[in-house]
């Protein structure tokens, strides 16, 4: 008998554009021969079942089942396609565990930290990890942008702190009115911001997964921005060249995959993340920038980009997480 997937998709905040752009793709490559699937959107108003005729039917979130025809459906496990809230933080993690759900990504003790930028680079510190500095600001303890300045090496980013697909993000190249100015912009998104130096060098990432319990590296990526750094526009709407796999030398390549498979160990991750880095070429050394817990899934995305560098169709890629995901 086939295993039953929930696929859920949709999510609570801006990234939910995003997740649906993800949703396309995932849905065309999960193995309908392997699995009975069903989509399951999951928004503010409510969570639901649509069929191909567009009938709703809602999930009961007791058991998270639905009924179909007065049959029960009840689920194996679940791929998790939600960017942001509450699929990348934790909070569907924590539901599924009291359900005793299996489900695709990181557990809720790791999603929800690394939905958290500070408290992910504060221990990848401690961990031996290189991070740039920064400071995070709290919203109604935040007294001005002046003060602020003086203990920072400009340029500058300055983002929302929990959160991803760069909403909200800007780079500040001097202690200016510039200054307050982003830090407004990213207070719009969250109650904290983080203010982190900018890391001269080149942007390279890299997607971890976890496949019959061995952690697996995939070839990296380079991201050349047309913008002045990769932004949401960069990362959605092709203002960014992605070369994959990158053209670096070999002992780069070493470096980004050991820094990656460490994170993903300290971490605890699971299933597939994507690792940011930049490479500072003047001290040969790479700069952990964030984790992405949930990340992006479209056509164009960066991890499928990688997976096909690596030999592997989707179908095979997406088969391997649910299957380490049921394996659990």
């Amino acid at each position: 008998m086939k295993p039953t997937i929930a696929f859920v998709t949709g999510g609570f905040s801006g990234e939910a554009e995003i997740s649906y752009k993800s949703a396309i793709n995932i849905e065309k490559y999960l193995d309908k021969e392997r699995w009975n699937v069903y989509k399951i959107d999951i928004t503010i108003q409510g969570w639901y079942y649509e069929n191909q005729q567009g009938k709703k039917t809602v999930v009961d979130k007791n058991d998270f089942s639905i009924l179909i025809n007065d049959k029960k459906i009840v689920f194996d496990a679940v791929f998790i396609g939600i960017h942001g809230t509450p699929g990348e933080d934790g909070k569907l993690q924590g539901y599924f565990d009291l359900l005793h759900i299996p489900y695709t990504s990181c557990d809720v003790k790791t999603s929800a930290l690394t939905f958290n930028k500070r408290y992910t680079i504060a221990v990848a510190a401690l961990a031996g990890i290189s991070v740039s500095r920064s400071v995070l600001l709290i919203k109604n303890n935040f007294v001005n942008a002046d003060e602020l300045s003086k203990g920072l090496r400009f340029p500058v980013f300055v983002k929302p702190n929990n959160g991803g697909s760069s909403i909200g993000m800007s780079k500040v190249n001097t202690a200016s009115e510039e200054l307050g100015i982003a830090i407004e912009k990213a207070f719009k998104e969250d109650d904290q911001v983080l203010v982190e130096e900018f890391i001269s060098g080149r942007e390279l990432t890299i997607g971890v997964y976890k496949s019959k319990g061995k952690i697996i590296p995939l070839p990296i990526t380079e991201i050349i921005s047309k913008k002045e750094f990769f932004d949401y526009e960069a990362k959605y709407f092709g203002a960014s060249d992605e070369i994959t796999p990158a053209k670096i030398e070999k002992e780069i390549a070493l470096l980004i995959t050991n820094e990656a498979t460490k994170a993903y160990q300290v971490f605890n991750c699971k299933g597939i993340v994507r690792i940011d880095f930049i490479y500072n070429a003047d001290e040969a050394k790479a700069y952990m920038l964030e984790i992405n817990t949930v990340p992006g899934q479209s056509e164009a995305s960066i991890v499928p980009q990688q997976v096909r560098a690596m030999g592997l169709t989707l179908q095979q890629f997406y088969t391997a997480l649910i299957e380490e995901c049921l394996d659990k």
